[in-house]
């Protein structure tokens, strides 16, 4: 085990006379006490495409150049409604502005019959109302070029075009349009798309009619009522989706022609800047090959493949693609092809790839290019799996600059000149740092630094240590201690796990990634201990896909070996540890408490997927493939029918209108306990969905709490 560094969050010393330190309260713990929080700026951006930044101060917009020479104000709340009209009420604040071009930006206000779509501009000193949409208008997506609107409302589009509102759907029950599909993954995280010029639009169209009802039971009327979705589960029927081209100009609707099995995923819709072709990611219901291919949307026609990528686990898609500006012929593609997330360009006339960047670290975010097309940005984990750092590359030349410095978890805004970037960053000793810096990475001065939002309160040690799982992997560590820490004392300890796909609880970031809810549970009384075992995210394939179809056994396997490490430090209650996880994690948690007994006293699961057989498909059968091709896999990774093997405490939560791991899960667990006269502690929380938010997450943390200090 090496230690990998330590740090405290101990803002400042005790001093004569100092203010007596506060403790955390359960509502501190549910992220319901902002102040908790690193302060941020208000709307730090650059204008257009000048070289020009702006920030909100109270009732003001301030602007600057990046020497800092000539900071003013810009315009005021008050001139801002001088330029207002009947169309919106009075603005009451300084509305969000999303820059056009060096003088003219957009904003949402609400009007007296819906939200209204507005244009400031700034040189004639008026506000123009673009268009509007009716309050209960959903998937809201704006096209800059015309100004319009795509929206959805229960099942089916419209458009709002000026002072009309156009139907584009008209669709029957089951049938739902240009809402995201399936799952927000493989690059879906929306249903609308529309052309660089705004005469097209793109939607997915997904037919549900063929799912089966699950019933989830709102109990708010005194009859309850049933308010079913539609959930396949893996194994079973799935949805079948399609992507539509609406001709804004014709009002032709045409259906892209994707082919058979009506069971495959539609991912990573690009458009070409001409307009006239569409790119689709076409990827197996298996989710191990993926078509990358080229349709045109005059005709709705395939042309061509552009690419082909397998894999023998699964191919998850992160486009779209990105074109390179006013090129029509290349794009920007991020792939897992030699073991790491990293970039591709292609070259679509000559059918050429190149990789842009390759090692052993994983490409985290795609950050845009330059005006001009000659530089793209992008983050990475090549520093380390616990950093993100930017970098700007020549895509001719390959020529790299690292534009980050300082350790920590940084994000970059570049100016549409390239000359600066905003960087805007936290570390596990900076909460909350925005600098400025020239394109080479040199600081030029920083325009905010957050204060310390605990320092008053009683925060103990955080360390971040390295193990090492059983085949040589590095696994990261992280130990909160309580405040008032004895090391001649012993501690019992809650291991808190995710341990699932797309996660990583560890990272060189304010608090080191855990938040005030484990910094509260530390300061209890417990060791906090957590560890991001093999399955999780960026940090390779290896690591990542050595999961499929038997989750949670190696990951069980590296909590195990965080279990020894804690062993051997002499302030470690070996005898009293326990788990704390949710979803994945309440599968994790159970998982421990099953499988190991004689280790934790004490679990507590909420949401906990206990069975992959009545997961959804998308994700379940990523992971698990069907349970009809796997079927050892589900027997392994069932938890519902090794209830005879539980033993001690564990406190099962779910929620009743959980729409992501169905109450069922938990049902049947509970059930199985009683066939074999096994005792357990569950609670239900009605009417929310797949955790607890609002005011009432205080109650949660305050159970969750309580059940440790009884029981551990």
């Amino acid at each position: 085990m090496k230690k990998l560094f330590l740090f405290l969050l101990l803002a400042l010393a005790f001093t004569a006379g100092a203010q007596e330190k506060k403790y955390f309260t359960p509502a501190d713990a549910s992220y319901n006490n902002r102040s908790l929080y690193a302060s941020r700026p208000s709307q730090l951006k650059w204008v257009g495409d000048q070289d020009i930044l702006m920030k909100v101060d109270g009732k003001r917009i301030v602007t600057m150049t990046p020497d800092g020479k000539d900071e003013a104000t810009f315009l005021s709340l008050d001139e801002l409604n001088g330029y207002a009209h009947d169309g919106i009420d009075s603005l009451r604040r300084i509305p969000n502005l999303t820059w056009l071009n060096d003088r003219q930006a957009y904003f949402y206000a609400m009007g007296k019959d819906g939200i209204v779509l507005n244009c400031l501009d700034i040189k004639a000193k008026t506000i123009t109302t673009q268009t509007s949409v009716p309050q209960k208008a959903e998937h809201q997506t704006i096209c800059e070029a015309t100004m319009r609107i795509a929206y959805t409302i229960d099942n089916n589009l419209y458009v709002a075009d000026g002072d009309k509102q156009i139907q584009i759907t008209n669709n029957p029950e089951g049938v739902v349009a240009g809402q995201s599909v399936h799952r927000n993954e493989f690059a879906i995280n929306g249903g609308i798309f529309w052309s660089p010029d705004g005469s097209q639009l793109a939607y997915y169209s997904m037919d549900e009619s063929m799912v089966t009802d699950y019933p989830l039971v709102d109990i708010t009327q005194r009859i309850a009522t049933a308010k079913p979705i539609k959930y396949p589960m893996a194994g079973m029927t799935s949805h079948q989706v399609t992507l539509h081209v609406y001709d804004m100009a014709t009002s032709k609707d045409l259906t892209v022609k994707t082919g058979e099995p009506v069971e495959q995923y539609l991912t990573a819709i690009t458009w070409n800047p001409d307009n006239k072709r569409i790119y689709i990611g076409v990827l197996n219901r298996e989710q191990n090959h993926l078509k990358f291919n080229e349709y045109s949307t005059v005709t709705g026609n395939f042309i061509q493949t552009i690419f082909e990528d397998r894999d023998d686990q699964w191919v998850e898609p992160q486009g779209p693609a990105y074109f390179l500006p006013n090129n029509p012929d290349q794009f920007i593609w991020k792939a897992q092809r030699d073991g790491y997330y990293h970039l591709y360009l292609y070259t679509i006339s000559k059918h050429k790839v190149k990789q842009l960047t390759k090692g052993d670290f994983v490409i985290t975010d795609f950050n845009g290019f330059s005006k001009d097309g000659r530089y793209i940005y992008y983050r990475s984990t090549e520093v380390s799996p616990l950093e993100r750092h930017c970098y700007r590359m020549n895509v001719k030349n390959g020529k790299v600059t690292k534009l980050t410095t300082e350790h920590g978890t940084h994000d970059v805004i570049p100016s549409k000149s390239g000359k600066y970037f905003i960087d805007t960053y936290s570390s596990t000793d900076v909460p909350y740092n925005v600098d400025l810096q020239d394109a080479n990475g040199k600081f030029m001065r920083r325009l905010h630094e957050a204060e310390n939002p605990i320092k008053d309160y009683n925060i103990g040690e955080t360390t971040i240590n390295e193990l090492t799982s059983e085949d040589g992997q590095t696994l990261y560590a992280r130990l909160i201690k309580p405040y008032n820490f004895d090391s001649s004392k012993k501690y019992p300890v809650i291991v808190y796990v995710y341990g699932g796909p797309h996660a990583q609880l560890i990272t060189d970031e304010w608090l080191a990634g855990a938040g005030i809810y484990l910094n509260y549970l530390a300061q209890e009384g417990f060791l906090v201990f957590t560890v991001d075992n093999r399955g999780s995210a960026d940090r390779g394939e290896a690591f990542e896909q050595c999961i499929h179809r038997q989750c949670g056994q190696l990951e069980m396997r590296d909590q195990m070996t965080g279990i020894e490490w804690l062993r051997t430090l002499p302030y470690v209650d070996a005898d009293r540890i326990g788990s704390d996880g949710w979803s994945y994690g309440g599968f994790m948690s159970t998982s421990l408490k099953i499988n190991h007994p004689e280790v934790f006293k004490v679990s507590v699961a909420g949401g906990p997927v206990l069975d992959w057989k009545y997961y959804e498909i998308m994700y379940g059968e990523r992971y698990m493939d069907m349970p009809q091709e796997n079927p050892d896999g589900y027997e392994l990774t069932s938890l519902e029918n090794k209830t005879n093997k539980l033993e001690g405490k564990l406190l099962m939560i779910h929620c009743t209108t959980d729409p992501v791991v169905m109450w069922q899960h938990s049902l049947v667990f509970v059930e199985n306990c009683i066939h074999n006269g096994k005792q357990l502690d569950y609670f239900v929380y009605p009417g929310h969905d797949h955790n607890v938010y609002g005011m009432d997450r205080a109650h949660l943390i305050t159970k969750i709490t309580q059940y440790f200090k009884d029981n551990l």
